[in-house]
């Protein structure tokens, strides 16, 4: 059985005048209109599609990447608004996903972007979205473990930072003393879970926390002092938006990456200036 809202990869079937009927393995088949259609496919190929409702109801194929797709979250755009609800831009031209009143936490206005999650609805089997994301999102059944790479997407901003999505599952928080770049809402993004409390509270940081990092982010320095006539005019007394600008890095680890290399031989601070040993 196809469901709406996942890919697929289907083989070609059969070659109508309105496109191509792919198939699964058990057989169930799905129309790939003619634009999505390429003179080169022919009967036995297998194309990767997204499979979706069209307006008339119907199961159908595209070859184009939507926004998300079911169980994820994602920033999307309001372009329509009835008295049933509101329709987002999906990334699919011809298909715009449908938000009902029930779904929505707050009202929703034509032309401004907002956090929501991708489902299948029970009675309809169409996916829709809801901007209550509390009743897919939580942390009772934590996922993840500390120091693990994960993906977020920046969700909500308060004064201590922003909350944000962990693999589409679970709340983390991203504190303002952990960020040292610009961050916005709907920004998607690689962090690393830096503490899992006993309330089963997530933090992230947008840097990798320990050893292995210092002394990549060492080696990154080692470079940049080397491009720059072998020396960096940063140290202790550069301000942490300096440091950034420069290194990609926050001056915590910047101050642990120079350390390493001062500790390794391999330079030395002076007059606030990080300085090569090597020639």
């Amino acid at each position: 059985m196809l469901i709406a809202g996942h890919y697929y990869n289907l083989e070609v079937k059969r070659i109508s005048d309105f496109g191509l009927y792919l198939a699964d393995e058990e057989g169930n088949e799905v129309l790939l209109p003619n634009r999505f259609v390429s003179i080169n496919d022919k009967i036995g190929d297998i194309i990767k599609v997204f499979v979706y409702h069209d307006s008339e109801n119907r199961i159908v194929a595209s070859t184009e990447i939507p926004y998300a797709t079911v169980g994820e979250v994602a920033y999307l755009k309001v372009v329509d608004k009835t008295i049933h609800g509101v329709f987002l831009d999906w990334g699919i031209k011809a298909k715009d996903i449908f938000l009902p009143n029930r779904n929505q936490s707050y009202r929703m206005e034509v032309g401004k972007y907002y956090i929501v999650y991708l489902y299948t609805d029970n009675v309809t089997g169409r996916v829709v979205a809801t901007a209550k994301l509390n009743g897919f999102i939580n942390n009772d059944t934590i996922t993840v473990k500390e120091k693990e790479e994960v993906n977020i997407i920046v969700a909500v901003k308060n004064q201590l930072g922003y909350r944000v999505v962990i693999n589409n599952r679970h709340w983390g928080m991203l504190y303002n003393n952990q960020i040292f770049r610009p961050v916005n809402i709907g920004d998607k993004l690689q962090a690393y879970v830096t503490r899992i409390t006993d309330d089963a509270r997530i933090d992230v940081s947008l840097q990798q926390q320990g050893y292995d990092e210092v002394k990549k982010s060492a080696l990154h320095l080692l470079e940049l002092a080397r491009n720059n006539g072998g020396f960096l005019e940063l140290g202790d007394y550069s301000s942490p938006e300096e440091i950034y600008t420069y290194t990609q890095m926050s001056k915590k680890v910047f101050k642990k990456s120079a350390g390493y290399l001062m500790k390794n031989g391999l330079a030395y601070m002076s007059d606030n200036r990080l300085i090569l040993k090597e020639k």
